[in-house]
């Protein structure tokens, strides 16, 4: 089995407004915890929703689940954006979305649309160029799957059918920040300073230097 790629940075959450079939919430709440949701929530949802059938992974266990019983109680964290998936004329296409670093989505319920309540609080509408409406769970697991597909560290995919893809970016550790900006000998200058400079009042040892720390830090 292919390990997982380390997830993209930031955080995200899932959740959906009015939702009655707990079939669909279960499914729902297993694909959160599959893509690595840091949270699930309802707005309104139908007490029977909240049995969650389908979950075979268990993962209210794994992924805090907060049931707000309408919008007013709604709480995210600071910073967070609020993104409404809803097949709205002026809502921007999935593809081409720029995905918030931290974001939380929010689905209509079956055979609904997101109240115009909750869509003006949304700070970004987003739809699925699809011809016409998915199932909610369905519709969520594009959602989170376009995310990471987005957001994560992946080769970029050949136009040609057959071509070999990229391989995975790598991520690329920066220099010390104290040398930002600074020319490459001034640079080595002033590593070397840092690294070998002049031993600490106490006469005993020199100063540990940047890769000395990161060394004993584990990075």
């Amino acid at each position: 089995m292919k390990s997982a790629l380390p997830w993209p940075r930031g955080y995200f959450a899932i959740g959906v407004e009015g939702i009655s079939k707990p079939v669909n919430l279960g499914n729902l709440l297993r694909s959160a915890h599959s893509f690595g949701a840091s949270f699930v929530f309802t707005i309104g949802a139908d007490p029977r929703a909240l049995e969650m059938r389908s979950d075979t992974s268990r993962a209210e266990t794994h992924v805090p689940l907060y049931h707000w019983r309408d919008l007013a109680e709604l709480a995210l964290p600071k910073g967070c954006s609020l993104v409404g998936i809803e097949m709205l004329e002026e809502a921007a296409d999935l593809p081409s979305f720029p995905h918030p670093l931290r974001a939380a989505y929010v689905l209509g319920p079956e055979r609904g649309a997101l109240t115009p309540e909750l869509a003006a609080r949304c700070q970004h509408l987003v739809r699925i160029p699809t011809a016409f409406s998915l199932n909610v769970a369905t519709a969520g697991a594009i959602v989170m799957y376009d995310r990471v597909r987005s957001l994560g560290r992946f080769g970029s995919r050949p136009v040609a059918a057959g071509a070999e893809a990229e391989p995975p970016r790598l991520h690329i550790q920066g220099g010390p920040r104290c040398c930002a900006g600074l020319t490459a000998p001034s640079r080595q200058r002033k590593i070397e300073a840092i690294c070998f400079g002049p031993a600490q009042e106490s006469g005993t040892e020199r100063c540990a230097g940047p890769f000395e720390l990161l060394a004993s830090s584990g990075h």
